[in-house]
């Protein structure tokens, strides 16, 4: 008798995906990955997935916020650059995921990028400041009015520049029809400089350079941060297939590629060495460290006729190894395929937040219009 698993939901990714990974074949029949430079946030990932998702042919599609990519399972006739075009329709930039690109110096250059938008808008934010602690301690007419032309000849250029990853998004979302976070952040931004040059042209006592360039910078701020933080936080999924080796030893002597390997096949595992492949130990014993399955720190004794695993470290002495899984079959690439289904696999709490992030924007726009009328009526 045998028994089938459905899978059920759960607060854990992880346990939510292992039975969908195992009946699925782990993302076996995912044929495209698209990586989405600019996506930062809820709403970028549930636009994503809605777009991609109306696309004929199209039968599902994760997003990977860490990774900053895209898994999309569909008909073989749907191609890259179709999915990429709908994308750009609905605002969000992507490109072919080339697995061989070195993302993360993408990652640091994004990063480099933002410290020095972050640096500008600081500099510019002390400097406004202590012009606007000499309007506010009592200066009155022409010294005021120098004063806000010197902090609008600091705050415009500086907003201008400090500000364009939020007016980009934001630029990107509206082409798409769409609201994200970045376009209430771009209007507080846009309206706090524009109604402080008005003020300024007009004679005004009050400007909002400084509240200008402070959002600007504390923003950038925590955008950086979540850059970094993301980047600290590399894909578990990344991380395993960096264990994986590229050649292997025959017993012959001769290297091979792991790609030429072929069930059957005897490679040797020096000291020292991963093993590539899955096999069973035929000469030689040794102890190998198998912290990467099993947590155990301690080095674990193997002789023939013992089980060897991809990823696997020996430690002592040389091992001759009978190949009986290779490629995307070994044990550490399935392990790899499942923590990925884990990081793309949603559980009920995240469906919720992705509903909430759809109307917040909305809502917020709304509610902040009716503040701005109610003001401009009582003033």
């Amino acid at each position: 008798m045998s028994v089938t698993e459905h899978p059920t939901m759960a607060v854990c990714p992880g346990c939510a995906a292992a039975p969908v990974a195992r009946d699925v074949g782990v993302f076996e029949n995912a044929t495209l990955q698209l990586s989405l430079p600019n996506i930062h946030c809820a709403a970028c990932i549930s636009g994503v997935e809605g777009a991609l998702e109306g696309v004929d042919g199209v039968h599902d599609a994760r997003v990977n916020l860490t990774r900053k990519r895209v898994q999309v399972k569909a008909d073989p006739h749907v191609a890259a650059e179709m999915l990429i075009a709908r994308l750009a329709a609905a605002g969000h930039e992507a490109y072919e995921l080339d697995v061989e690109a070195a993302s993360v110096g993408v990652a640091d250059r994004a990063a480099r990028d933002l410290v020095m938008r972050l640096g500008v808008a600081g500099f510019a934010m002390m400097n406004v400041m202590l012009l606007s602690v000499a309007v506010w301690s009592g200066a009155t007419e022409a010294t005021r009015d120098l004063f806000h032309w010197i902090s609008a000849a600091i705050a415009l250029p500086t907003v201008a520049f400090s500000a364009q990853p939020f007016f980009k998004s934001a630029v990107g979302a509206l082409r798409g029809r769409r609201l994200n976070m970045d376009v209430p952040i771009s209007l507080a931004i846009l309206l706090a400089s524009g109604m402080s040059l008005y003020e300024t042209a007009s004679g005004g006592e009050h400007a909002y350079f400084d509240a200008a360039l402070s959002l600007t910078f504390f923003l950038l701020a925590g955008r950086y941060l979540d850059q970094r933080t993301r980047l600290a936080a590399r894909s578990a999924a990344a991380e395993l297939t960096a264990l994986e080796v590229p050649r292997a030893l025959l017993a012959t002597g001769q290297m091979a590629a792991i790609a030429d390997l072929r069930v059957g096949d005897e490679i040797r595992v020096l000291p020292g060495a991963r093993c590539p492949v899955d096999g069973v130990v035929i000469e030689g014993a040794s102890e190998v460290d198998r912290s990467l399955l099993t947590g155990e720190s301690l080095p674990e004794r193997v002789a023939e006729g013992h089980n060897i695993a991809a990823g696997e470290t020996n430690l002592t002495g040389p091992l001759t190894v009978r190949v009986s899984s290779e490629g995307t079959d070994t044990s550490l690439r399935r392990m790899a395929d499942l923590v990925a289904v884990a990081e793309t696999a949603r559980s009920r709490y995240v469906s919720l937040a992705d509903r909430a992030a759809r109307i917040y924007a909305p809502v917020v726009h709304l509610l902040a219009f009716m503040a701005f009328a109610g003001w401009l009526t009582a003033t």
